[in-house]
């Protein structure tokens, strides 16, 4: 007598296979593509490390040197041309233009001639319009001339010196026994004048004779020996201005 065979029996949990095989893919595949970035990042990171070391700048920082435009750079300015040691102060060439057009009058009957030096600008007083014969004292006639010398002197702040001259002819008086004298008591008499009526600081002023030492025409002539005998007010640049500086040669006369 034939055993009758037993139905296979069904196994309810087979599923669970196949859903541990899928979850052990899917986390395959997120290994695999954790691993890859990781790779990626390290590869980049080496090859940058390399061209840095190559060339000094990095490829991230070259690459944002390329995406930012440069800032355009100035060109340096030219240097100033330096002014001459021995060229006038633009600021005298300023006042011998105003001077030209205040004393005109002066100029034009020659009481009075302007020249600019290297060592400043340089007022020559006419002693023949200014002083008395033989005298210290500037005349009163001279007012009008002196009133508009010193509203121009009280304006700027340079030093002056004020420089007496004569010519070769000698002088011996009872006040004065040379031309060292007189030259000196001159260029003294016209400080105590800006001094005293004018109220132009005694400080800014130095007094120098000369005599006839520096005569800028021939004293073989009575022309020249006019010319010759002056006071000049001499306004001193800034370098001349402790310098005891001689009187020279006039330049740009008028």
């Amino acid at each position: 007598m034939k055993r009758a065979r037993r139905a296979p029996l069904h196994n309810r949990e087979r599923w669970l296979v196949s859903y541990a095989d899928f979850v052990t893919l899917l986390f395959a595949l997120f290994v695999v593509l954790f691993a890859a970035s990781q790779t990626k990042h390290q590869a980049s990171d080496i090859s940058a490390s390399i061209e840095k070391a190559l060339t000094g700048h990095s490829a991230k920082t070259r690459a944002k040197s390329t995406t930012i435009p440069a800032m355009p750079t100035a060109a340096p300015e030219p240097e100033k041309q330096k002014k001459p040691d021995d060229s006038p102060d633009t600021s005298l060439e300023q006042s011998l233009a105003y001077l030209k057009t205040d004393l005109k009058e002066e100029i034009d009957s020659g009481k009075l001639r302007l020249s600019l030096e290297h060592r400043g600008l340089v007022i020559s007083l006419d002693t023949g319009a200014f002083f008395r014969l033989g005298d210290d004292e500037v005349s009163h006639s001279a007012g009008s001339t002196m009133d508009k010398l010193a509203t121009f002197l009280g304006r700027i702040p340079n030093a002056l010196r004020l420089e007496g001259h004569t010519d070769s002819l000698p002088i011996r008086t009872e006040r004065f026994r040379s031309n060292w004298e007189l030259s000196a008591a001159r260029s003294i008499g016209m400080l105590r004048l800006l001094h005293e009526k004018y109220g132009i600081s005694a400080q800014r002023m130095a007094i120098v004779g000369y005599a006839d030492t520096e005569a800028i025409e021939s004293n073989s002539t009575a022309e020249g020996r006019e010319k010759n005998r002056r006071v000049d007010i001499v306004v001193l640049t800034d370098k001349s201005r402790d310098a005891a500086q001689p009187a020279s040669s006039l330049n740009h006369t008028t």
